[in-house]
């Protein structure tokens, strides 16, 4: 189960990276989309790569990773908020969804819950 854990905090780091590094221009779209802010971006993109990084480091230091997949998933319940407010189809629900149940899963594994 500890494989499985690690796996999902690769998967939500990597993804997240992926996201807000090499897809940023679909990032500013989206934004303007929901009617939010650059600082607002600026600041959920600054969070999640943070956040991204120390579920990265939380393979070697566990105790980060309940407060840092909380966070996360905090944010994707934030990203799904936003795509309900839009009316998106749900197709672009579906990635922020499989990262929130991830980060819910590594709290969840993490604490001792699973």
């Amino acid at each position: 189960m500890e494989t499985i854990s690690i796996l999902a905090q690769l998967i939500v780091s990597i993804s997240v990276v992926i996201v807000w590094v090499f897809r940023y221009d679909n990032i500013v779209v989206e934004f303007k989309h929901y009617g939010l802010s650059s600082l607002v971006r600026n600041v959920v993109g600054a969070s999640k790569i943070a956040l991204a990084t120390v579920l990265i480091l939380g393979i070697w230091y566990q105790e980060f990773l309940i407060p840092a997949s909380l966070l996360m998933a905090f944010l994707m319940l934030g990203a799904q908020y936003y795509h309900v407010k839009v009316k998106n189809p749900v197709m672009k629900f579906i990635p922020s969804f499989v990262l929130l149940i991830l980060c819910l899963f590594i709290a969840a594994f993490n604490y001792g819950i699973l």
